[in-house]
């Protein structure tokens, strides 16, 4: 009996080792609360309770510490995560480069220095070159883009900028 606790004992800190290697691997609270349930299964097996009391304690305290701990940790630790690339351009307001027309597969724009395709958010509305539009969306490499709120439709502005481009104007 004595052999068989020795190969438990180390099969729980051996569990305990490799939770806490993959929690320091993920820096994603991923596996802490199970490394605190197998902290407390090895507990138990050192005080010689039986193997049913040492998985009941790993399942129980790895289910009260996910319950209780993580919604803490996940509101007070990683706050201040950083947008992506991508996420940090929804929303943004910029200048389309090249008309955008969805069903000529045409448009630019370009973003923070670098070229993105666009696209309108509506197949039906073209957008002239010159034409300040709002990012609404991200498909992949190309941005999804519409007027800003509150402009019905790009102007006259718009259709001469077209017209100087050597773009008809069949907006």
């Amino acid at each position: 009996m004595v052999i068989q606790d020795s190969y438990i004992t180390i099969a729980w800190l051996v569990l305990l080792i490799i939770l806490l290697i993959v929690e320091i691997i993920t820096v994603g609270l991923t596996s802490i609360w199970a490394a605190g349930g197998a902290l407390a299964a090895l507990l138990l097996n050192i005080l010689g309770l039986s193997l049913m009391w040492q998985v009941a304690a790993f399942f129980a305290v790895t289910f009260v510490l996910l319950i209780f701990t993580r919604p803490f940790a996940v509101r007070f630790i990683n706050t201040q995560r950083e947008k992506t690339n991508y996420e940090g351009i929804i929303g943004k307001t910029i200048r389309i480069a090249e008309r955008v027309d969805n069903i000529r597969q045409t448009g630019m724009a370009i973003v923070n220095g670098q070229e993105w395709t666009a696209r309108s958010y509506d197949d039906k509305v073209k957008l002239p070159e010159g034409m300040v539009v709002v990012v609404k969306a991200v498909n992949g490499v190309k941005l999804i883009v519409g007027p800003q709120p509150g402009v019905q439709d790009v102007g006259e502005a718009g259709k001469d900028a077209a017209k100087e481009a050597g773009h008809p104007a069949d907006f």
